[in-house]
């Protein structure tokens, strides 16, 4: 009988042990993840105190809160509209390493190519690529 009483003791010391760490291991995810997502400090300790406040309800109830994207999928995602409007836009990009240039450069900043050349007959600025001024029609080539 007394090894049944020690037996069931630890038994119950184990799921003890078990359930607290599963529940700093939750307190601890949360803290990592929400931190990928925001970095707003109130929303951080919020989201943490959640999960330990009401364990893993508390982390379900995170997971339906929290931001969808992280950080950095914002990012690209902020990055990647910002292509597609520069494309739509049409800027102007540098023919040797294809960066976006603004329309009043004459080198390009990054690589240092000639974007512009002056006209001839008009003396006003035009594009490399350009076969005649669009200013007075003279031919460039």
């Amino acid at each position: 009988m007394e090894t049944l009483v020690t037996l069931l003791r630890y038994v119950i010391a184990f799921l003890i042990a078990y359930t607290l760490s599963l529940w700093v291991a939750l307190a601890i995810w949360a803290y990592f993840d929400i931190r990928s997502r925001t970095g707003d400090i109130l929303v951080q300790i919020f989201s943490v105190l959640l999960v330990l406040a009401f364990n893993v309800f508390g982390l379900i109830l995170y997971l339906f809160l929290r931001p969808k994207e992280t950080l950095v999928d914002s990012y690209a995602l902020a990055l990647e509209e910002e292509a597609y409007l520069a494309e739509i836009e049409g800027a102007p990009r540098c023919p040797n390493c294809n960066r976006r240039a603004q329309d009043d450069y004459q080198y390009c900043p990054a690589c240092q190519t000639q974007l512009k050349k002056r006209c001839g007959s008009c003396a006003n600025h035009v594009r490399v690529e350009w076969d005649s001024c669009a200013y007075c029609g003279t031919m460039l080539r």
